[in-house]
């Protein structure tokens, strides 16, 4: 089976997809490419249209256009359709579906750690795309407690209505979760935390969306305070493993794709290279 497949959004080049797609792709013994294009807001339902026109074969969206995405599919799989957005069109038969896979995909990627969130307490920090994917994808993952802790009340009690145990929470309320979750773009390319570090206990489970530094500040600090940490990578890896499953049925190994990743961003990080 021949295909192309593409990512779309805006700003793309710091996109890591490319190499994790193409790594996948060789591991499982499929004839396909992945490309990435520049796509601006506003933008999105021509994006759709221009994966028919093309015959892509599989679509990965990420900002700002998963929501114009999710309007302009065929059909919207159950994630997508309670979110309101999309990262990930595939195939079936000559509709095109709009699946999101973030959520699930972080889910994975703590259990491939050796972390069960069922019947865990949870914090998550922000209210936005990401938080709200990863509410929907806890929330049915049986988690006990979700508390959303963001800076607009309003935001996080949107994202809290994605789970039935969800609510607006604290910041000074995380010292009580088992597992706390940054899923804002704080500490991105510096050395900000998002939270507190004195509210972090040993007991706990810390994990950081933001991959750039893969080892951010917030990591750093849980590391000191005695938590086990996890990486943005894993969410990253893992809803990737499940775009492919969607676009091609076949299931890559995500420590292929991990290593894809790592070795790209060690690239990046050689001036010159």
């Amino acid at each position: 089976m021949v295909g192309v497949a593409a990512v779309v959004g805006s700003p793309i080049d710091h996109s890591l997809s490319p190499a994790l797609h193409r790594a996948g792709f060789a591991a499982t013994g499929v004839d396909w490419d992945y490309v990435a294009f520049d796509v601006p807001v506003g933008s999105g339902a021509a994006a759709v249209d221009a994966m028919r026109t093309f015959g892509l074969a599989g679509l990965s969206v990420t900002t700002p256009l998963k929501a114009e995405v999710a309007a302009a599919v065929d059909r919207l799989a159950p994630a997508a359709t309670a979110l309101g957005a999309v990262n990930t069109v595939a195939l079936e038969g000559a509709r095109l579906v709009g699946h999101s896979t973030d959520g699930d995909g972080f889910v994975a990627s703590l259990a491939a750690a050796g972390v069960d969130v069922s019947g865990c307490r949870v914090g998550v920090v922000g209210a936005g795309g990401a938080a709200r994917s990863l509410v929907d994808a806890l929330g049915r993952a049986g988690v006990a407690e979700l508390l959303i802790v963001n800076r607009t009340a309003d935001a996080a009690a949107r994202a809290a209505a994605l789970a039935a145990v969800g609510r607006v929470g604290r910041a000074d309320e995380l010292v009580d979760v088992e597992l706390v979750v940054n899923a804002t773009s704080v500490g991105m390319g510096t050395d900000q935390v998002p939270i507190d570090p004195a509210l972090l206990r040993p007991e706990q489970v810390v994990v950081d969306l933001v991959y750039h530094p893969v080892r951010t500040a917030l990591l750093r600090a849980a590391d000191a305070a005695g938590c086990r940490t996890v990486d943005g990578l894993g969410m990253l890896v893992h809803q990737a493993v499940l775009q492919q499953e969607l676009w091609t049925g076949r299931r890559p190994d995500p420590t292929v794709l991990r290593a894809a990743a790592d070795a790209e961003l060690q690239r990046r990080a050689i001036p010159g290279a």
